[in-house]
Formats: C-alpha cells, structure tokens, sequence
C-alpha cells in the first residue's frame, strides 16, 4: 500500500528559514532605518526628561513649598494666585506643565477653589490630578463628589463618591464617602440605595466613626421604603 504523501504546497502560514532570510537581505535598509529610528526616539526622550523636566521639577518643587503653606493656613487666594516672588498653584501649572509638581498643584488648586466655592473650577482641576498616590487620589475623586453635590448634580457626585471609595479602599476614607453616597442617595430619593450603603458601613467598617451612629442612617432610609 502506497504511503499517503505530504502535499508542501497546503501548509498554511510557515515559511522556511530561507524565505526569511530573503525578507531580511531585501528589506535591510529599511529594517535597520526603523531601528535606528526607534534607538533615537528612545534617546531624545531620555534627554528630555533628563535635561528639561528634570530642571523644571526641581524649580517647580522649591517653588512650590510656599503656595503649600499658604494652602495650609487656608489663606486660599495666595495659595492659588501666589504672594511676592513665589507663585501659586495656578502659575505652577501654567508654568511648569508636565512635572509631578504641577500635577500635584492641580489638587491643591482644586481643593482650594472648593473651599472658596468655586465649584466648578473645584472639579476642572480635581479632575485634571492624575496621581500614584491612593489617598490623595481618593481624596480628589470625593471632593470632585462635595463639588458636584454643591452643583446638585447628584448622579456625578454618585459616581465620583463610589470611586472615592473604591480608590481609598481603607477604614478611614471609604467609610466617610459611603455615608455621603447615602447622603445622595436619598436626596435622589433612592432610600433602597441608601439603605444598602449604610449596612454596608455597618458590617465593613464597624469601628469607624461613620459607624457610630448608622442606625440611626438605616432607620430613616428604610422608614421611607
């Protein structure tokens, strides 16, 4: 009986050794113009950072130290507008763009307009922070909420309080931005929502201060049910 013989012509995708080398030889210049392209990409990029962030970052940080004080004290128009040679969060990220500092300056300026009441500069700066770090991002993402319930835009504070919460993901800060999810849930009049986030602080986070008087929270939402 004849052997069944191996027909080369139907095996679909595989080119041989020789087929790529062919590739290589054809298109060498080619290939090494796109490497070499990409080696100096890679190069200018490093440049940058090193030559022209990197200064900037530091000016930015020494800079900015005044404008932080300032914000401390809650002297909120000198810590965005600045005070003799020092700037202040506004000027830092108009100025030095594209460094941590002026990332940061964006929730310190955020914060800071929140207070003045500012609302909706609150938001277009808190929004713009873009951090590592979990509790300043957290604490961006509820005060972005405070702001949008001072706009009585419930559903973008119920959705930047869920995110605060998950972000903090710890038994201080989650617990405060579920009790003011509940808080919107029932100006919404969503008291089966509220209910549920209020039980949820009872049994997740028993020991924070949110807790303390939950059942007075869960009363009320589920008398309205």
């Amino acid at each position: 009986m004849a052997k069944p013989q191996l027909d080369t012509k139907v095996i679909s995708g595989n080119k041989g050794p020789g087929q790529a080398s062919k590739f290589v030889r054809e298109n060498q210049k080619s290939l090494t113009f796109i490497g070499g392209a990409v080696v100096a990409m890679i190069i200018i990029y490093l440049a940058y950072l090193k030559f022209y962030i990197g200064p900037r970052e530091i000016v930015a940080t020494n800079q900015m130290h005044v404008a932080q004080d300032f914000w401390t004290k809650k002297d909120w128009d000198k810590a965005i507008k600045g005070d003799a040679g020092y700037p202040g969060f506004a000027k830092i990220i108009d100025e030095y763009s594209n460094t941590k500092a002026a990332n940061l300056a964006y929730y310190y300026l955020g914060i800071a307009y929140l207070n003045k009441g500012e609302f909706q500069k609150a938001i277009d700066n808190l929004t713009n922070y873009r951090g590592d770090d979990n509790m300043i991002a957290a604490e961006a993402l509820g005060s972005t909420a405070d702001a949008y319930v001072e706009l009585k835009d419930y559903d973008k504070a119920q959705t930047y309080f869920k995110k605060a919460a998950d972000k903090a993901s710890n038994k201080f800060l989650s617990p405060l931005y579920l009790k003011k999810l509940g808080l919107v849930y029932e100006a919404q009049n969503d008291f089966k929502s509220a209910d549920d986030v209020y039980k949820r602080i009872k049994s997740d986070y028993p020991e924070s201060p949110q807790a303390t008087n939950i059942d007075e929270y869960i009363a009320r939402a589920e008398a309205k049910l």
